[in-house]
């Protein structure tokens, strides 16, 4: 039976790092495959000129390329097309097949070497003699500590604890000469260590206990301690115990880094017999670690355990089936079973400090716990307090959470939301958590102080009595009653958009996209504007990170408002920094719907509903809005009044000539600054009236009997308070004096319906002591009025003449056609403004400058000196160039590569077609 498709999700878990990831979301686009299929569980591709195989009952890994991360980018990519497309069902080829079959070949099992039981039983003693003088000297230094008092911990630092621990490594105890390390860690360092400390010194001395009693133990314990204290057990000798047969499903991993070793901890949980088991892997810094176990799925096969008094961890032994997706795990239950569950695990080995549960039906409360329906609940650790994650992905219904509980809280692994498996975030930084105390007063007063200052009157030795009191606090804990967990949110009333155009989201927001970060955000904006017209609502799982996008980039703003659904206006309400989305003009469809029809929102509203209200209510009633608007005016804030203006663009008339007069008086720059922008696109308000007016006062045409007529200027002579209310500047433009200054500020404010046509008027004006500002004037009128005819003139026959800046904002007022027609142009002559002329081009390319950088970005690859211009060209060309020329560019791409050329002008073409590959699927998936 073939595997079925792993998730997104659940391939990205196989990376060896973050870079790998991001290289394998740019490869997994069909146009980085000249070829990829199945052969039964054997996935096959070739990348470029790589052979990749990936055995998915592993899984397995084999590439040809010379990385030397297990598995590579090029594996990553393959499964990752694999996941969200499927690959074609062409027939394997020979690479493919004999892979298959050595890995069939290497399965065998080998004969076994037989060691030497004489040399193996001397080194055994040999060992023993060392760790028992290792476990008395520890015996010793423990007992020095409480006797001379723990308050000395704080003044020595971690130096002693280096020096114990040393000494145990010295001993062959490792397990132990740990433990003594990480109380350096900790010890005078915040609040409660002297508690903290004191525990873990009690249970190593309850560790030397034991090893002293070892014969007397259970074997059971005699193996844990034996572990504790740091005596391997070679895997042969656990893969040669009782196997337990199972359908193990994979709960969550979680990776720890302390500098020198790279430790993973898998969590499996038995279906059938109800238990858990922990795999652990490890690697030097700098390696990859092996990805056998993906995480949200679960296969058959045998485990074995390795020896202990309450067995968790386990070696998997062999593997009956390939790895499968499940739609929930099995064994989920309450608070109170989960936490019985620990005191068991405690009982047996008071040395484990975290152990799995797997809780059904929780929900997150607004102050940091997990509750069930019944009001029990747990605390979560810190870094976990905030589970954005969970919210989003599970609107606070009650899911199944798989997590590790620890006395430091619940540590999510993962969840599972209507059958989705969805993984914990990583922690966050929660400086304002810390544990409480576990122990005693009485006991952590006579440690601190000394033993030998103060005797402790205990019946038993006081590390004896505080290990034993310690592990009773931890198995006996219990749930927390009277908590619930937060209000759900609300159904959704829009369709979800398609699952494909969901994971590609998810891919942008992980930069998991061609060109990385840089690409990413602007292939952001285009995903979220195309989804906003297509209509419907995002993942929710993809929610926390859209809104923190949303937080640092105002201008997608907008289209996630529009996206988000009732789920992030949910979420958005619960943290300060995400209300921006109930405050956006763009409110969802259903919002508006609902208070188009009654005016009480603008009374009682949040900000989003009203502007909703607002906007929808300018579409067909715009008077009804502005008496709104007016009927608050006075009593709104500055923002919300800028804001409000905004919404008038709809619907604008000479009906709002007069309200907007008045806010031209406004206290507010933004505000005036908002009513100005309105009157001069409005034709025939007051205000182009008045600087008609004032522009006609100030430029006057003289006809002549014989001949053309002339100019005769006569520019305003101050600057009034009548013209700053106006919105004339106060301060010239550098070079520029006062009297020219005025006069080009008047000019940009009047109509250009003032003028005669723009020939006519640059043709009196030139040569005249006033060319300048009169130039300036009428581009900067046309491009606030969006005057093609006088934008296309004044390019034409007096660009020289103007301000660079000037110059630029007028060919913003361009036909898209013609700025790409110039663009076109520039790129063919090799003038140094293409650049600059692209930069200006928003969306899509025309086909003629399309062709243009296309024509252009094969000469640079063939014939440039420095790659950079190359390189700029083609990140340019990604987000803007139609998708539609992928094919050309790839096939662009492929030859430059066979072509003796440099790598480093390969590279960017290659990444621009990957790019546009990327784009078309992106466009194509939101069309499903």
């Amino acid at each position: 039976m073939p595997v079925e498709r792993w998730s997104v999700t659940q391939v990205e878990s196989l990376a060896p790092d973050a870079t790998s990831v991001k290289a394998a979301r740019g490869l997994s686009g069909a146009g980085s495959w000249s070829s990829a299929g199945r052969l039964d569980d054997i996935v096959w591709g070739v990348c470029r000129s790589y052979q990749v195989c990936v055995d998915l009952t592993g899984p397995a890994f084999k590439c040809s390329c010379p990385s030397r991360k297990i598995p590579c980018k090029h594996s990553l990519g393959l499964l990752l097309r694999w996941a969200e497309s499927d690959v074609s069902g062409e027939p394997a080829p020979a690479f493919a097949v004999e892979w298959q079959a050595a890995a069939k070949a290497e399965a065998k099992p080998r004969a076994a070497t037989t060691p030497d039981p004489a040399a193996a039983a001397r080194r055994a003693e040999q060992r023993a003699e060392r760790v028992a003088g290792g476990m008395a000297e520890l015996r010793r230094w423990l007992d020095d500590q409480v006797q001379l008092g723990l308050a000395g911990a704080q003044r020595g630092g971690h130096q002693p604890f280096e020096t114990m621990a040393a000494r145990l490594v010295d001993a062959q105890a490792p397990g132990a000469a740990g433990a003594v390390r990480r109380l350096g860690s900790f010890a005078g360092i915040g609040p409660h260590w002297a508690d903290r400390l004191l525990g873990e010194l009690a249970l190593l001395r309850l560790l030397v206990s034991g090893h002293e009693r070892l014969s007397e133990l259970t074997p059971e314990l005699a193996a844990t301690v034996r572990s504790r204290i740091g005596f391997p057990v070679a895997t042969e000798e656990v893969l040669a115990g009782a196997r337990v047969s199972d359908r193990w499903q994979v709960l969550g991993q979680v990776d720890t880094d302390d500098g020198a070793l790279t430790t993973r901890r898998t969590w499996l949980h038995g279906a059938a017999h109800d238990r858990f088991a922990l795999v652990l892997l490890f690697a030097a810094a700098g390696q990859p670690l092996t990805a056998d176990l993906v995480p949200g799925t679960e296969f058959r096969g045998d485990l074995t355990f390795y020896p202990g008094s309450a067995p968790l961890r386990a070696l998997v032994a062999s593997r009956d089936s390939g790895a499968e997706p499940f739609r929930s795990p099995d064994g989920a239950t309450g608070l109170g079973p989960a936490l019985a569950g620990w005191a068991s695990t405690v009982a047996a080995e008071p040395w484990r400090y975290d152990a799995p549960v797997l809780l059904a039906g929780v929900t997150p409360t607004d102050d940091g716990w997990l509750a069930d329906t019944t009001g029990h609940a747990l605390p979560l650790a810190a870094g976990h307090r905030e589970p954005w994650w969970l919210l989003a992905a599970s609107g606070a219904a009650p899911v199944t959470v798989a997590a590790e509980w620890s006395p430091s809280g619940l540590r999510p692994l993962a969840a599972w939301v209507d059958g989705e498996f969805v993984p914990a975030a990583p922690p966050l930084p929660d400086p304002g958590t810390t544990r409480g105390p576990e122990l005693p007063p009485e006991m952590l007063a006579a440690a601190l102080v000394g033993t030998a200052r103060r005797p402790w009157a205990g019946s038993a030795p006081l590390l004896d009595t505080a290990a034993v009191a310690l592990t009773a606090r931890r198995a006996a804990v219990m749930p927390a009653t009277g908590r619930s967990g937060v209000p759900a949110s609300p159904p959704e009333t829009s369709p979800a958009l398609p699952s494909a155009a969901g994971r590609r989201l998810a891919r942008i927001l992980a930069d998991g996209v061609p060109g990385g970060s840089q690409l990413a955000q602007e292939l952001l904006a285009q995903w979220l504007a195309a989804a906003a017209e297509r209509a419907g609502h995002v993942p929710p799982a993809t929610l926390p990170t859209l809104l923190d996008a949303g937080r640092r980039n105002s201008i997608i703003r907008p289209s996630i408002a529009r996206v988000a659904g009732r789920r992030g206006q949910w979420l958005a309400g619960m943290r300060a920094d995400w209300r921006w989305l109930r405050d956006e003009a763009a409110a969802p469809a259903e919002a508006t719907q609902a208070t188009v029809s009654s005016d009480d929102v603008w009374e009682t509203g949040t900000l989003g509903e009203r502007l909703g209200h607002l906007t929808a209510l300018r579409r067909t009633a715009p008077g009804r809005a502005r008496e709104l608007v007016e009927s608050t005016w006075a009593k709104e804030s500055s923002d919300d009044r800028a804001r409000f203006l905004g919404a008038f663009g709809t619907g604008l008339s000479l009906d709002d000539d007069a309200f907007l007069e008045q806010a031209l008086d406004d206290r507010r720059k933004e505000v005036r600054e908002a009513a100005l922008e309105l009157l001069r696109g409005l034709p025939g308000a007051s205000l182009g009236v008045r600087m008609a007016e004032r522009a006609r006062a100030a430029v006057q045409v003289e006809h002549r009997q014989i001949g053309a007529g002339r100019l005769v200027v006569t520019p305003p002579e101050e600057l009034t308070a009548e013209l700053r209310r106006d919105g004339v500047g106060a301060t010239p433009a550098r070079g520029t004096g006062v009297s020219a200054w005025l006069l080009e500020e008047v000019v940009a404010g009047a109509p250009l319906s003032t003028w005669s046509d723009p020939a006519t008027m640059l043709g009196l004006a030139r040569g005249t002591d006033w060319e300048l500002p009169l130039l300036h004037g009428w581009a900067k009128a046309a491009t606030a009025q969006g005057d093609t005819a006088w934008t296309t003139t004044l390019l034409g026959q007096a660009s020289a003449g103007l301000r660079e800046s000037v110059r630029w904002d007028l060919h913003l007022v361009l036909p898209s056609d013609e700025l790409g027609r110039l663009a076109a142009e520039a790129l063919r002559r090799e003038d140094g403004m293409a650049n600059r002329l692209l930069a200006l081009h928003s969306g899509r390319w025309p086909d003629e400058l399309s062709v243009a950088v296309i024509e252009t970005i094969a000469h640079r690859a063939r014939t440039d000196r420095h790659t950079w211009q190359l390189s700029e060209l083609c990140r340019a060309a990604a987000v803007a160039m139609p998708p539609s020329y992928a094919d050309p560019v790839g096939r662009l791409a492929l030859q430059l590569d066979q072509e003796p050329a440099d790598q480093s002008r390969v590279r960017p073409v290659a990444d621009l077609a990957r790019a546009l590959i990327f784009r078309r699927e992106m466009f194509e998936e939101l069309q499903q």
